[in-house]
């Protein structure tokens, strides 16, 4: 075996952990597979012999080069979107594929990864890598041009942020489809009372249309319930699924995909519901577990 080979190989090794990384930064699976890619570009021009620890050196490279594509993109962005969800993570309901599971470890469903999008580049960085990924702050300082103590309070800011925004849910699966299945029931039979009765008294809507006005964020029980109803009538399929490692749903409407939606449920009752109806990106992932 070549030392290219073996480089290789050795990289191949890292490769879940380091989408990992990317994906928690970024929330795009394609910009994390960009950024693993880069990684591999700088290695192989590199002299890895002289890299004392591979896996720490690729971690921060995919660290520097994440920033820096979230740097690039909200430079070109005119206008923030109303909405924008993360990438979801499709699996199917018996249980998540091993390639998904570097993606999604310690987290559960998408509340975390849209609070994390919230941040700053900088403060997703330095919680990103340091609060899941374990790289020390001397190591990420340098990345963004930060003290190591300096470092250490974007972590801390976005620690704070992410645990007051991010609401702890049921992770029984089962308690979580107790609830969607309640919810989902009472929209097919336009029960208004029913839908109220299962959401969270301050249950908050995201729903992500894609670059257009329509994408929007509903608040509170009556509202949410409302949204619903409407939909109730446009003769929708759910197929159950894993989002992001807590239940979710493709829906189709006469066979083709029409939103992703997963629920974030707390004590029994639903506090927050996505749903990714972005045609483009819609088209753009693997539905394969729903026959799609």
């Amino acid at each position: 075996m070549t030392d290219t080979a073996s480089l290789i190989d050795e990289f191949e090794g890292h490769r879940g952990r380091l989408r990992g990384v990317a994906y928690r930064i970024l929330g795009s699976t394609s910009e994390a597979d960009d950024a693993v890619q880069e990684a591999w570009i700088r290695l192989s021009r590199s002299d890895a012999g002289e890299i004392e620890s591979l896996g720490g050196w690729l971690t921060t490279v995919v660290g520097r080069i994440s920033l820096d594509m979230l740097r690039s993109r909200a430079t070109h962005r005119e206008e923030p979107m109303p909405v924008h969800l993360p990438d979801p993570i499709i699996d199917a309901v018996d249980g998540t594929t091993p390639e998904n599971e570097a993606l999604i470890a310690d987290s559960i469903g998408l509340a975390m990864q849209v609070v994390i999008e919230t941040l700053g580049p900088a403060e997703r960085l330095a919680y990103v890598l340091h609060d899941m990924f374990a790289v020390p702050f001397d190591e990420i300082a340098p990345i963004v041009e930060r003290s190591p103590q300096a470092t250490r309070q974007l972590a801390s800011r976005a620690r704070r942020r992410v645990k007051s925004e991010d609401p702890e849910p049921d992770l029984d699966l089962d308690r979580q489809r107790e609830a969607a299945e309640a919810f989902l029931a009472a929209s097919r039979d336009g029960e208004f009372e029913a839908l109220v009765a299962v959401l969270d008294p301050d249950v908050v809507l995201r729903a992500d249309l894609g670059p257009v006005p329509a994408s929007r964020e509903v608040r509170g029980a009556e509202a949410v319930a409302g949204q619903a109803q409407i939909y109730s009538r446009l003769d929708l399929t759910m197929h159950p699924v894993l989002v992001n490692g807590a239940l979710g749903f493709v829906i189709t409407r006469a066979g083709a995909p029409f939103s992703i939606g997963t629920f974030t449920v707390r004590n029994g009752r639903i506090v927050e519901l996505y749903f990714l109806a972005d045609r483009e990106r819609l088209a753009n992932l693997d539905l394969s577990v729903v026959g799609l």
